[in-house]
């Protein structure tokens, strides 16, 4: 990390004092860090260096990045080194109105005329030019132009996402952005090794044929590459990747493989369409529909183009997110997948507008609330997880969802270490159970939602006593025993064994 500058100033009343005032970078203000507090989405170290006049807070992050959150709700990296950061806030003084500059997109002569206006409003009230030179002179800084400088900013602002999402870490949101430069669609750096591996294809090695179908996750991309770049001479690949496409059952990706096959319209593909169909089970009922082993020509198109026009197409941009998150995590992207799926949350949580059913707008769709809260299990974001699928819980309309959602919301607050707030939690399952108010939870005792409830007691109550909260544990237990005696002979099978335990740890604790 370079941050030969920090370290003179640290050292240097004078210096110090110039930073902090006309250069709003004062050290005396780390002290009180920023107003709420905040972590990275990745868990990456932070550290308080300095506070701005208006509220705002410079973090170094652990790669040396320096991290500026403002106290309004924008974050954003502003220099790849504390040293690169100081001589961009020394040399742009109006720094704060250049983050949506861009040198490709506004050019010199915009850049100059924006910096100059925010330098001459701050000369109306204080000087800053003198003061420029002495720091720069301490520091070591050269004298760059505001057009580079503006230019380092543009590149490390862009550098923000995904690895340095600000969170607020009470309510796990996002922090905006300091900048509205747009960034590269989601699907463009999860298909790049697609893309590489769609050549390597076409460039017709059976060797590399082989170890590229082999390769589940190559094999995934490679598919999703040839759904948005299609060429006539990839049948003979495409045929190539269905057949080992169908090791993994029913994808989504062995719909497209056959899709893209059918395409070409080739009769003498329906035998080996149908040997895939019969793999097994799954896929058997996913291409139910595909035409039988005497079908024409047409009717093989036919089949293949209505299913490409309702699930697959030509633009990437049309894919449900979940394609690319899904494909990022495949590849290790967690960051990637990360960022986005926040992104995501948050804007369900401030606009549940978006959740309309579009048949019936008086009606949420929350499909989407609990696609999410999967994906942050899968990550292995717990606490993210757990905020999506309280959302998710909050929107049900029948009883047995609220219940059936209240039951993975209660887990998810035992894993994240929330034991009292599970055991609230399960108090309103518990209460909808009593009074459900529709007739969908009629037969619970008699299904697995009974012995998933019932075992969920039990395991709360062992989390309670393990934080030494024995009473709460005492009463989950006594709960759990409750809705046991509740189930069909059937459900409560293998729950006694685990009641019978948890209660002899409780009086082991006692």
């Amino acid at each position: 990390m370079t941050d030969h500058a920090l370290r003179l100033l640290r050292r240097n009343p004078r210096l110090a004092a110039l930073a902090a005032f006309p250069f709003t970078f004062g050290l005396d203000r780390a002290a009180t860090g920023q107003v709420e507090p905040v972590r990275l989405a990745s868990g990456g170290p932070l550290e308080v260096v300095a506070g701005d006049d208006t509220g705002g807070t410079y973090f170094v992050c652990a790669d040396g990045s320096m991290l500026y959150a403002s106290s309004e709700g924008s974050a954003g990296i502003i220099g790849s080194t504390v040293d690169e950061a100081l001589e961009m806030l020394i040399g742009l003084p109006g720094w704060a109105r250049c983050t949506n500059l861009s040198p490709a997109a506004d050019g010199e002569e915009a850049i100059l005329a924006r910096v100059t206006e925010a330098e001459d409003e701050l000369r109306e009230y204080y000087g800053i030019d003198e003061e420029r030179a002495e720091l720069r002179a301490a520091l070591g800084f050269p004298d760059r132009s505001p057009v580079e400088l503006v230019a380092r900013l543009h590149s490390a602002l862009l550098r923000t996402e995904p690895d340095f999402l600000l969170l607020d870490a009470d309510e796990l949101c996002g922090y905006d952005l300091l900048d509205d430069h747009p960034r590269p669609p989601l699907w463009e750096p999860v298909l790049a090794r697609g893309h590489a591996d769609l050549a390597l294809l076409r460039s017709g090695d059976r060797a590399v044929w082989d170890a590229l179908a082999e390769d589940a996750v190559r094999r995934r991309l490679a598919l999703r590459a040839a759904q948005f770049d299609r060429a006539d001479s990839d049948l003979g690949l495409l045929r190539h990747l269905l057949r080992h496409e169908a090791r993994s059952s029913m994808t989504d990706e062995l719909r497209l493989a056959a899709v893209l096959v059918g395409l070409h319209g080739h009769t003498d593909d329906l035998p080996l369409l149908h040997e895939v169909r019969e793999t097994d089970f799954d896929t058997a009922c996913g291409l139910s529909d595909l035409p039988e082993l005497g079908a024409d020509a047409a009717e093989l198109r036919r089949w293949a183009r209505e299913l490409d026009d309702a699930l697959f197409g030509t633009d990437p941009a049309d894919e449900p997110p979940c394609t690319w998150t899904d494909l990022a995590m495949d590849q290790g992207m967690t960051e990637l997948a990360r960022a986005a799926l926040i992104r995501r949350l948050d804007g369900c949580v401030m606009d549940q507008s978006a959740l309309r059913r579009p048949d019936d707008p008086t009606r949420l769709n929350t499909s989407p609330l609990r696609s999410l809260a999967d994906a942050f299990e899968r990550l292995g974001d717990l606490p993210q997880a757990l905020r999506a699928q309280r959302l998710y819980a909050a929107l049900q309309d029948t009883a047995w969802d609220r219940v059936s959602a209240r039951l993975t919301q209660a887990r998810l607050e035992r894993e994240v270490g929330q034991p009292r707030e599970a055991a609230h939690t399960l108090a309103s399952l518990r209460a909808t159970l009593d009074d459900p108010g529709d007739d969908s939870l009629r037969h619970w005792p008699q299904v697995n939602l009974g012995r998933f409830t019932a075992a969920e007691h039990y395991a709360l109550a062992r989390a309670l006593a393990d934080a030494n909260l024995l009473e709460q544990a005492r009463a989950v237990l006594a709960s759990g025993d409750a809705i046991l005696g509740e189930l069909s002979e059937t459900a409560a099978k293998g729950i006694r064994e685990l009641a019978e335990e948890t209660a002899a740890g409780l009086r082991g604790i006692s």
